[in-house]
């Protein structure tokens, strides 16, 4: 595995994925090593939840910019990558997004591995186009990721599009598997959730909650936006915007401007086990990003048990669906984001209908297990010896059986 960041080191979605599945695939009795960036005080491999993970110097020599760190990090992993490859035999490479696809490139070819990539999210997507230089030359990077992959995974129907619009992917290098989370990881809340929620609203107050970064595609103005008709009608509404980013002190004054005051709470980057208290006090967690390649935040809100409302967007149209497990509003609409708010705090036993039913999708469609094995099937179909295994069996099991009754474990 190669990514630009894995825990603890986490700036979005990707860090968390690829743990998540690379300790899914450890627990089906797969060797899996991890290659990535933020080198620690010691160059000793870690050993965590059955995952090797090997670190390199992403900031020697010191990089003027960011997009030097990423070719200097690059470097680093090409070494150490060069390293595992001369001392293990590895069955395949799995490249995570642009950041890593030249050393996934030179790696590949190096030591003739079939490579595999997931392209979690594009440049084209995240700003609706392309714009400046450096975006035309991220993109340019993620479509050399996926023409040098044996198979792209992307993780909705969605993204499929996307890549196939943007890059002319062919459609049967091309597979869907959808992120997942892992509903023990937030578990972990405050003791005493009753007098811990008093450090952040009043005992009549109901929390309205954003989780994630602040820039423009997650749509947080909106929500600001949305917030004083949601006010008219439930004046104990509070909003309570979590994260760090770009446009945070922008949208303070957003707020300010609005006349939000005090029921509009920044509180900054937060750490897991107050994340997981948040959703678990939330009467409403809202997501109304205006571009959302799946939305795994909506998931984790679903697994503490918060009602979730979300934009019609992208991913986030495959994993939620209106009135069932969860609640959806027109993209970029103010007055649907608002109602659909409303609706929630107005009816809480609808929420709660609404959070059994995400519960129960949680365990069958987006458990990592269930991942692990599609992912699995994708990573045999790119080594062609057992692609070969594969095409004798097509017709008489089913992928998912394939997989379960297979005793041949890979190191990935």
């Amino acid at each position: 595995m190669l990514s630009w960041e894995y825990p603890p080191k986490v700036i979005g979605g990707l860090a968390r994925a690829v743990a998540d599945l690379s300790q899914a695939l450890a627990e089906a009795g797969h060797e899996v090593h991890v290659a990535t960036g933020d080198w620690p005080e010691s160059e000793q491999a870690e050993y965590v939840h059955g995952v090797r993970v090997h670190r390199v110097n992403q900031f020697f020599p010191r990089p003027m910019d960011f997009l030097e760190e990423v070719h200097f990090m690059n470097w680093h992993l090409v070494q150490k990558g060069s390293e595992l490859l001369n001392r293990l035999d590895f069955d395949l490479i799995h490249a995570h997004d642009w950041m890593v696809a030249p050393c996934a490139k030179v790696l590949k070819h190096a030591f003739q591995k079939p490579l595999v990539c997931t392209i979690h999210a594009t440049e084209w997507g995240r700003n609706n186009g392309l714009h400046t230089d450096l975006q035309r030359h991220i993109s340019d990077l993620e479509w050399w990721l996926t023409y040098e992959a044996y198979r792209v995974i992307c993780c909705s129907e969605h993204m499929r599009s996307e890549l196939r619009n943007i890059f002319q992917v062919p459609d049967d290098k091309l597979h869907v598997i959808p992120n997942g989370v892992r509903a023990e990881d937030f578990a972990n809340v405050h003791a005493d959730l009753g007098t811990w929620r008093n450090t952040w609203a009043l005992p009549e107050e109901e929390i309205v909650l954003y989780v994630g970064r602040h820039v423009y595609e997650k749509g947080i103005d909106l929500l600001l936006s949305a917030a004083p008709k949601v006010l008219q009608y439930r004046p104990q509404a509070k909003f309570i915007i979590c994260g760090k980013g770009p446009l945070h002190d922008e949208l303070k004054r957003q707020a300010w401007e609005l006349g939000l005051g005090d029921k509009a709470l920044f509180p900054g980057f937060i750490d897991d086990r107050t994340r997981n208290s948040l959703y678990r006090l939330a009467d409403a967690a809202v997501f109304p990003s205006r571009y959302e390649p799946f939305g795994i935040v909506a998931l984790e809100a679903m697994a503490c048990q918060a009602p979730v409302v979300v934009s019609d967007v992208g991913g986030f149209r495959e994993t939620v669906e209106h009135g069932r497990n969860g609640l959806t509003f027109y993209s970029g609409n103010i007055n649907s984001l608002a109602d659909n708010i409303l609706h929630l705090l107005g009816d809480k036993a609808f929420a709660r209908r609404l959070t059994a039913r995400a519960s129960l999708d949680l365990a069958e469609r987006f458990n990592w297990a269930v991942i692990a094995r599609q992912t699995v099937e994708c990573f045999r179909r790119a080594v062609p010896e057992k692609s070969k295994e594969i095409d004798l069996v097509d017709g008489l099991l089913e992928g998912g059986e394939l997989m379960r009754e297979s005793s041949n474990h890979g190191r990935w």
